[in-house]
């Protein structure tokens, strides 16, 4: 059976590992003063990968904490997938020459096509495409605006460009501890014919055994934020239920 993976989220606003509720800068929890500590934290409960976001870049589009993804890279044996600020050609090979698995292009898919297949073109699987849809569609430039895209159209498109692996975030379940829309997701993997990481709303260990069984169907894995820091369970149990209990 494919694998199931489990991606512990770590968002950095201020140096700081925090939560924001519906992707609502207003609206944000700090959960912890040090990145680095809690992906250890993470790693040594099993966990293989770690999703970061670099908040304050995705709202100015440039980098700005990639000295805590560099950092986690070089002290901890996961594998790091980072998104946020990264808009240029020198942003992704800045993460990939040193060391981060998977870079991922949110915005720029609809901003910017043409630089989103030329680095799908150069790097392959190493480039991860993150789809959030509000309503089906596709929400840009850290959710504040919705295009008139349709998610799944934009996700063919990309596949056909390359993509091996997409994030699908549906922006309504996003920190809200509301379960993730398993049919969205399903929906997205079935449309792209390619790996897709839910993202979002991931609340309890049933959504990730009502999640499992459409790996299938190319549900790849999920990533899972708050529920991780307001102790609903551990990466550790996580990961027991997605390999086999």
């Amino acid at each position: 059976m494919a694998a199931f993976t489990i991606y512990p989220a770590i968002d950095m606003r201020g140096g700081k590992c925090v939560r924001l509720l519906q992707g609502d800068y207003n609206k944000e929890t700090v959960y912890g003063d040090s990145p680095l500590e809690m992906a250890r934290l993470f790693a040594e409960q099993g966990a293989q990968w770690i999703h970061m976001v670099d908040l304050d870049g995705a709202k100015e589009g440039r980098r700005i904490h990639d000295r805590f993804v560099i950092e986690i890279v070089r002290q901890l044996k996961v594998n790091v997938q980072v998104g946020g600020g990264i808009r240029t050609e020198e942003d992704v090979a800045y993460y990939l020459d040193n060391g981060v698995a998977r870079v991922i292009l949110g915005s720029a898919a609809i901003s910017n096509p043409s630089f989103v297949k030329k680095m799908l073109t150069i790097y392959g699987e190493r480039i991860a495409i993150g789809i959030d849809a509000k309503n089906g569609y596709v929400a840009t430039e850290g959710w504040l605006n919705t295009s008139n895209v349709k998610a799944e159209e934009l996700g063919k498109e990309l596949a056909g460009a390359g993509a091996q692996t997409f994030i699908f975030t549906d922006i309504a379940t996003d920190g809200m501890l509301s379960g993730p829309n398993i049919e969205a997701v399903a929906d997205m993997a079935r449309a792209t014919g390619r790996n897709v990481i839910a993202s979002g709303g991931v609340r309890s260990l049933h959504d990730l055994r009502t999640l499992k069984p459409f790996v299938h169907e190319g549900v790849s894995g999920a990533i899972i934020g708050k529920a991780l820091y307001t102790n609903q369970f551990t990466v550790a149990e996580a990961l027991k239920v997605v390999q086999g209990e």
